[in-house]
């Protein structure tokens, strides 16, 4: 199986949460980008958290898509975080020159769900029935 259908997308309330937990090459992240926006217009979800705390590298190219995706995101009225950058992913990426325009990062899941739950106003009574949040049901909708 390849690293396309390896990546799940899952649905936690109004939010995607895509765990990237292989090494992507260019072709992976053009699909991956695709089947982010798809899933959104499908869901209607307004939020995209993207997990790449296992992610050792990230080029130029990965890092433009990432931005891509959180711009495409905004303009179908949703909000990007990008969470658990290594030390030596950020090195990269400043090296590099390159800047996340429009990408939210954090440092975990837990601070990145706590961002998009405030940009939406979820409480936490509105969490526990399932409206948001890591303890919500996780539909994955995107089975690998």
């Amino acid at each position: 199986m390849d690293g396309q259908q390896r990546i799940p997308i899952l649905k936690v309330g109004r939010v995607l949460i895509v765990p990237i937990q292989v090494d992507m090459d260019d072709q992976t992240v053009m699909h991956l980008q695709e089947r982010i926006l798809s899933e959104l217009e499908r869901t209607g979800a307004r939020g995209v958290l993207i997990d790449i705390s296992l992610l050792e590298m990230v080029d130029s190219f990965i890092g433009r898509v990432l931005s891509d995706i959180a711009a495409m995101a905004r303009i179908m009225d949703a909000r990007t975080v990008v969470v658990g950058m290594q030390p030596a992913v950020a090195i990269t990426l400043v090296e590099l020159g390159l800047e996340l325009r429009g990408v939210d990062t954090v440092l975990n899941v837990d601070e990145g769900i706590r961002l998009l739950r405030s940009e939406f106003g979820i409480d936490e009574d509105e969490e526990d029935a399932g409206l948001g949040g890591a303890g919500a049901f996780a539909e994955q909708v995107n089975r690998p």
